[in-house]
């Protein structure tokens, strides 16, 4: 890619500082004034070593947008982040990219399908979002546009307000939107012969409301269209789960098994229940009925679920669970209830081999000895750890150090995007500030190394930390001892592709186990990393997200000795390297009943931990 564009015949530099974002197909720039810059990638960008048809696809992608980009419609919605100017090479005559509206403090919609996020954002808020969206996708059909490629990524959300992003694939006046998004691709247009949604026709307004659809239900369930595991009677009918929307086998299908940590559908009113059916097992077509976001949420004063019904659908077929301590055995597993909280566990780690936890109850956040720490409604933007007796609470670039009886200390960190980048062990926590990695100590803070501002992700284990940086083309992974000063960089675990969608790291006591989500080439990607405390890489494994696998989910695992432990709604695995490769080495079936996909795990001294549903921590003993 260059190192610099023009723009109004002004050399703009691509510093790897100014870097806010990367996609599969451009560099986002923040350039100032509330101004972003999008590049596109060129065929020889470092993402497409070896992929020759993602270089073919960005050597088209820049021949067309040079007749493309200058004839983007004007007067589109006011949710639309169209191009501003246009981003050129010296000669002004080669367009690289353009600039646009940059959305402060903007999430995309995908954070609203995970229940960790939504946790602190009621249904109401959800579906005003959606009321938005609708407003701006109609107005778009009206002016002869084309979302297209209509996705969560592509949408970002500030307050209620849904803002459309990547508007140059916007589908317009004979110029065809090419890319797609595997899981938002309307069936009806591709081809029925493949072996997954692959684009095939051009789109139309009746596929944008498809895509509108799929994410509404993932918004509300947590669960997508054609989620589950499909296990048919007949073995005849097995088919890898990427086939499955060219088939039309949802989960309302009796042969799906519906995904424990999802929302059951029956909360739904029938309406927008046989709205979906329609939609996605039956091919209905057409605008999305905006009536059916009119629904009132209610939560059941017996069990606490929230529905959007006349009579709660959990009380109406069972009666409400006991939320008394008990212990259960089965089989080999002996199981005991150690906490529960009508509110919702936003945090929860073991130091020293005891479980430590933070939830939120009647407006007050409080510690696993039920001592308040502070006051005020679930925010999704704020992030949690535990060190000690002290609780940090960060957000919007401060970091609140709150320990008992004491004033709180707030310290200046960076933040990646919209989440304030530290952590914490049993002996000190961590932080970043203007590209330097800091440590707590008795007298001062101390400064371990450097790191790239803004652009740096990190964790820590109990012995040693790992992170990475990542900004064009430059990427740095590196550890660090967690009581020393000094940075190891001098190791690579390969380049992380596409859009990178999140992270996260769980460490052993020499091992960690790297975890990335990432969108390529129309699929979200979870990778594992096994990497030893030297920066050797021991073991990799992939997997689509939502496949049903231990790696269908990056968050949760746990991690014990040379062994990761990793919660599904099967059970417990338990996984280990084998030549090279990340394995499920033992399964325990007797703990399926107790925890599912969505559990948080925790190793202690007595036993192993888990979060479930964010609102019980339970112990499991297995012989």
């Amino acid at each position: 890619m260059a190192n610099s564009v023009y723009i109004k015949g002004n050399r703009v530099l691509l510093s790897p500082s100014r870097e806010i974002g990367k996609g599969g197909e451009a560099v986002i720039y923040d350039i100032g004034s509330g101004v972003a810059l999008k590049v596109y990638k060129t065929p020889d960008h470092s993402d497409y070593t070896g992929l020759v048809n993602e270089q073919q696809a960005a050597r088209e992608r820049l021949e067309t947008i040079q007749s493309k980009l200058p004839a983007f419609p004007t007067g589109l919605p006011s949710r639309v982040v169209a191009p501003i100017d246009l981003a050129t090479d010296s000669t002004g005559k080669r367009i690289l990219g353009y600039t646009m509206r940059l959305l402060p403090s903007a999430e995309v919609l995908m954070r609203y399908a995970e229940k960790s996020f939504r946790a602190a954002v009621p249904n109401d808020k959800v579906l005003e979002i959606f009321r938005d969206l609708h407003t701006s996708t109609k107005e778009l059909h009206n002016r002869k546009v084309v979302i297209g490629d209509n996705n969560d990524l592509n949408i970002l959300v500030t307050g209620t307000q849904a803002y459309l992003v990547d508007a140059d694939s916007f589908q317009f006046a004979g110029f065809p939107c090419r890319v797609f998004t595997a899981r938002f691709v309307d069936p009806l247009l591709c081809d029925p012969k493949s072996h997954s949604p692959i684009l095939a026709r051009p789109y139309n307004p009746d596929s944008d409301w498809y895509a509108y659809a799929v994410m509404l239900m993932q918004c509300l369930l947590f669960v997508e269209p054609y989620g589950g595991i499909y296990i048919p009677k007949d073995p005849a009918k097995r088919m890898p789960h990427p086939q499955r929307p060219l088939h039309r086998i949802t989960v309302f299908n009796p042969e799906v098994r519906y995904p424990k940590p999802a929302i059951p559908y029956g909360v739904l009113p029938d309406e927008l229940l046989q709205y979906f059916h329609q939609v996605f097992e039956k091919d209905s077509r057409g605008e999305f009925p905006v009536n059916l976001l009119e629904m009132r949420w209610t939560k059941c004063i017996n069990c606490g679920t929230e529905h959007a019904r006349s009579v709660c659908p959990n009380c109406a077929m069972r009666a409400p669970i006991s939320m008394k301590l008990v212990t259960t055995v089965r089989g080999k597993v002996t199981v005991t209830r150690v906490f529960t909280t009508k509110g919702q566990i936003v945090f929860a780690t073991v130091q020293n081999g005891k479980i430590r936890y933070l939830y939120h109850e009647d407006g007050l956040y409080k510690r696993e000895d039920g001592k308040a720490v502070l006051s005020g409604e679930l925010d999704p933007q704020i992030r949690y750890r535990i060190h000690g007796n002290k609780t940090l609470i960060g957000q919007s670039g401060r970091l609140a150090v709150i320990t008992p009886d004491q004033k709180p200390e707030i310290i200046s960190v960076e933040s990646y995007g919209m989440l304030p980048v530290f952590d914490a062990n049993a002996d000190s926590y961590y932080w970043l500030e203007n590209g330097r990695l800091l440590r707590n100590g008795v007298l001062a803070f101390e400064h371990i190394g450097d790191v790239l501002r803004t652009r740096t992700l990190f964790w820590v284990g109990p012995s040693f930390g790992f992170g990475f940086y990542r900004a064009g083309e430059l990427q740095t992974t590196f550890i660090f001892d967690a009581k020393n000063r000094g940075i190891n960089d001098s190791f690579d675990i390969g380049q992380i592709r596409g859009q990178l969608v999140d992270s996260t790291c769980v460490f052993g006591h020499d091992r960690c186990w790297f975890f990335t989500s990432t969108q390529e080439s129309g699929k979200i990607i979870n990778r594992c990393y096994l990497i030893r405390s030297n920066g050797t890489v021991e073991a990799t494994a992939e997997a689509e997200a939502h496949d049903g696998s231990w790696l269908g989910r990056i968050r949760g695992n746990a991690a014990a000795g040379a062994f990761l432990l990793s919660a599904t709604d099967d059970g417990l695995k338990r996984l280990e390297a084998d030549n090279g490769k990340i394995v499920v080495a033992q399964e325990f079936p007797d703990t399926e009943p107790f925890i599912d996909s969505d559990s948080y795990l925790f190793a202690g001294n007595d036993g192993l931990y888990a979060v479930v549903d964010r609102r019980e921590v339970i112990k499991l003993t297995i012989q």
